[in-house]
């Protein structure tokens, strides 16, 4: 009896609360649905914004073949590779540290946490135009410093592999906090008695990390590698910013390359093509974190 009334309830409730959560769906629906099929299907054709009188001409994958065969697209996803997972490693690395730091009290604690923050509440923009500025070799900061100390002048961004650094730099500086929130809110919901327990039987530092504290954070870890590995795919603002994909090519990312063939060349067609050939690639790799996370999953319940 109480079972199908509770049925019946949820179905009520579930009726009545249709119309309210409609215009939402309808809101996401049009924000979200509508550009990416609008993307999907004017990336089989030639199509010009800048020429809106000439027709969209029909290629089937011909632009998705042009990428396959292009080099130059694929250094693009080698350096994209290569900036993930530089920077990425380095916030996780760097993240970890100052979570462990934050996490036992000591005096000023607020306080240097509020400076440590700070960067990640930046905008990209101003984030990337200040070391711009650092990085320039007359008067930038670093410069001077290793004018200082090796008495040659010194150009951060002016060799790809510098200014690839340079960029990792950047990108760890703002967003190596957020990763230590997070990690900072895995160590804060982790049982006191567990730490207590690993005092009381004298385990070293390492072991204490290693049994306590990693199977404590690793799915909020996990969950950090998955953000920043995104957003580090999608990164635009830092490298227009700092290097604008140079020296050369060698810091153009396909983010880079994407603004290049849609608002400067204008290839709608060729950008949407790109475009989705990301969305599939950050697909893959949020699909790999979810089998991940059901793995371990699995393992926590054997």
């Amino acid at each position: 009896m109480s079972v199908a009334l509770a049925g019946r309830t949820r179905g009520r409730l579930g009726g009545s609360a249709a119309p309210f959560i409609a215009p939402a769906l309808l809101v996401l629906a049009l924000v979200n649905l509508v550009p990416i099929l609008w993307s999907i299907g004017i990336s089989f054709f030639r199509y010009r914004v800048d020429h809106p009188a000439i027709p969209p001409r029909f290629v089937g994958v011909g632009n998705y073949v042009d990428f396959v065969a292009d080099a130059d697209i694929w250094e693009h996803f080698v350096n994209t590779g290569t900036l993930i997972a530089s920077s990425v490693l380095v916030q996780l690395v760097v993240g970890a540290l100052l979570a462990l730091l934050f996490h036992r009290p000591f005096p000023g604690r607020r306080l240097v946490l509020m400076l440590v923050l700070s960067p990640m509440l930046l905008s990209m923009v101003v984030v990337g135009t200040f070391f711009n500025l650092f990085y320039d070799p007359t008067f930038g900061i670093v410069g001077i410093v290793m004018r200082a100390l090796t008495g040659a002048p010194f150009a951060p961004l002016g060799s790809p592999r510098a200014a690839m650094v340079s960029l990792v730099i950047a990108d760890a500086w703002m967003w190596s906090p957020f990763v230590m929130l997070m990690l900072l809110a895995g160590l804060q919901g982790t049982p006191r008695y567990l730490f207590e327990a690993a005092s009381i039987d004298r385990a070293s530092s390492w072991r204490r990390f290693w049994t306590v504290i990693f199977p404590s954070i690793r799915g909020v870890l996990l969950l950090a590698l998955l953000f920043r590995t995104i957003e580090s795919f999608n990164m635009f603002d830092l490298i227009y910013t700092i290097t604008n994909g140079g020296p050369g090519t060698s810091t153009e990312t396909v983010a880079t390359e994407i603004y290049d063939t849609g608002f400067v060349l204008f290839e709608t067609g060729r950008a949407s093509a790109l475009g989705n050939l990301s969305l599939f690639a950050v697909l893959v790799l949020t699909n790999l974190y979810f089998q991940a996370v059901r793995r371990q999953d699995r393992a926590s319940y054997r």
